[in-house]
C-alpha cells in the first residue's frame, strides 16, 4: 500500500470517527434533557447534510483544481471549527451544520484522490474498500466512544472530538503535495456543473449507480434515526451507549461488505449490486418484526453486508468514469449532490412522521417496502447488454 494511502485511510479513519461521536454527543444531550424534542435528532441530521446539496457545484470544482491534501486540511479544521462552537454554547444545529460544511468540503477531496493513488481499476476497488471498510471501523468507534464519553460528560466528549479532527488535519499535511487534476474553468460554476451532470448522465451504468446510491444512503440515514427511536421502545435500551452498540452490528456488517465486494462484485457487473440491495429491504423487514436483542444485533450485521455490498461497486464505478471524464472531483460532488437530495428528503420525510405520531416499527416497515420498490424500478433503467454481464 501507497504510504500516501495510509495517511488518507488514517486520516479518514479519524474523522469519520469524529463526525459520528459528535452526532452521538447530540444524541445524549436530548437524552439527558439538555435538548428537547424527539425531532431534534433528524433535524440536527438535516442541518449536517444541506451543505452537501447547496455547496455541490463549488466543492467538486475546488477538489479538482486545487492539490487534494490541502483540501482534507482545510475540510478537516472546519469540521473542528463546528465542535469548537458545540463546545462553547453554540447552538447545536448551527455547530453540526458547520461540520456538514467541512464534511461536504472532505468527501470529494477524499473519494476523488483515490484514482490519483490507483494504478487501475482493480486497485481502485481495493482501495475503496479499504476506505469504506476503516471508514465503518472508525464510524463504529466514533459512535461508542462518543455515546460513552458523552453519557459521563458532554463537555469531555465535545474536546475529544475537536483534538481528533485536528489530529486527522494534521495527517494531512505529511502527504505528498499533489498537483492540481484540472486546470480552472473560464466558465462560472454553475454551468461548469451542470455541464457536469449532463456529461455523466449520458452513461446509462452512471445514472443507474447514481441512483442506486442515493437509496442506500438515504436508506442508512433513514434507518439509523429509525434505531434510536425503535431500540428505547421495542428492545428497552435506555442510554446513548446502548443504541451506539447496537448500531454497531450494522457497521460491522458494512465494513465486511466492503471487504468482500471486489471479489464478489466486479465493477462491470452493476446487476448483482441489486441482490444486495433486496437483502438490504428484506432485513429492514425482518428487523421490524424481532423483539430480541441477539436477533436484532444478527439482522442489522446482515443488512450492513448487503449494504457493504451493494456502495462500494458503485462508488469505484463512478469514481473510475470521472476521472477518465470531468474528473474525479466533479463526479464525487454530483454524486453526493443527488445522494444528499435522498438523505434530506428522507430525513424530512421521518421528521414529519415523528411529528405526526407515526411509531418508529411503522416507519421501519414503510423504509423496508421502499427499498425493495425502489431497487426494482432503477434495476429496469439499466441497459440489457449491462444486465447480461
Amino acid at each position: 500500500m501507497k504510504s500516501d494511502l495510509k495517511k488518507l485511510l488514517s486520516a479518514q479513519f479519524l474523522t469519520a470517527m469524529a463526525d459520528n461521536a459528535i452526532l452521538f454527543v447530540a444524541v445524549a444531550m436530548v437524552m439527558q434533557g439538555a435538548l428537547e424534542g424527539d425531532w431534534y435528532i433528524p433535524a440536527l441530521q438535516g442541518c449536517f447534510l444541506i451543505a452537501f446539496v447547496v455547496l455541490a457545484p463549488w466543492v467538486g470544482t475546488f477538489a479538482d483544481t486545487t492539490s487534494k491534501p490541502k483540501v482534507l486540511l482545510l475540510a478537516n479544521i472546519i469540521k473542528a471549527a463546528g465542535a469548537l462552537l458545540m463546545l462553547i454554547g453554540v447552538e447545536p444545529l448551527i455547530a453540526y451544520a458547520v461540520v456538514g460544511i467541512g464534511a461536504a468540503t472532505y468527501s470529494p477531496a477524499k473519494y476523488g484522490i483515490l484514482p490519483e493513488l490507483s494504478d487501475d481499476e482493480s486497485k481502485l476497488m481495493k482501495s475503496n474498500s479499504w476506505i469504506e471498510g476503516s471508514t465503518i471501523v472508525a464510524i463504529l468507534l466514533g459512535t461508542v466512544v462518543g455515546a460513552k464519553i458523552a453519557d459521563q460528560s458532554i463537555t469531555v466528549a465535545l474536546y475529544f472530538v475537536f483534538s481528533i479532527y485536528l489530529l486527522s488535519a494534521l495527517i494531512t499535511m505529511f502527504m505528498s503535495k499533489l498537483p492540481a487534476a484540472h486546470q480552472k474553468e473560464k466558465k462560472g460554476v454553475l454551468g461548469s456543473f451542470k455541464k457536469t451532470i449532463q456529461t455523466l448522465m449520458a452513461t446509462p451504468s452512471v445514472r443507474f449507480a447514481t441512483f442506486g446510491v442515493s437509496l442506500f444512503w438515504a436508506s442508512a440515514v433513514t434507518l439509523r434515526l429509525i434505531i434510536i427511536a425503535w431500540a428505547p421502545v421495542t428492545l428497552l435500551l435506555t442510554t446513548s451507549e446502548e443504541i451506539s452498540l447496537l448500531t454497531l452490528f450494522i457497521a460491522l456488517g458494512i465494513a465486511c461488505g466492503a471487504l468482500l465486494a471486489p471479489k464478489l462484485i466486479p465493477m462491470h457487473n452493476l446487476k448483482r449490486t441489486q441482490l444486495a440491495a433486496y437483502g438490504l429491504g428484506l432485513s429492514v423487514l425482518m428487523l421490524m418484526l424481532t423483539e430480541d436483542l441477539n436477533a436484532a444485533r444478527g439482522l442489522l450485521f446482515i443488512a450492513g453486508v448487503c449494504g457493504g455490498l451493494f456502495v462500494v461497486p458503485i462508488n469505484a464505478l463512478l469514481q473510475d468514469i470521472g476521472h477518465k471524464t470531468v474528473g474525479s472531483g466533479h463526479a464525487v460532488a454530483v454524486q453526493h449532490f443527488f445522494e444528499n437530495i435522498a438523505m434530506l428528503l428522507a430525513t424530512g420525510i421521518y421528521t414529519w412522521s415523528v411529528a405526526t405520531h407515526v411509531s418508529a416499527t411503522t416507519a421501519m416497515m414503510v423504509l423496508g417496502v421502499f427499498i425493495i420498490v425502489a431497487t426494482s424500478i432503477i434495476a429496469m433503467k439499466l441497459p440489457k447488454e449491462e444486465q447480461s454481464n
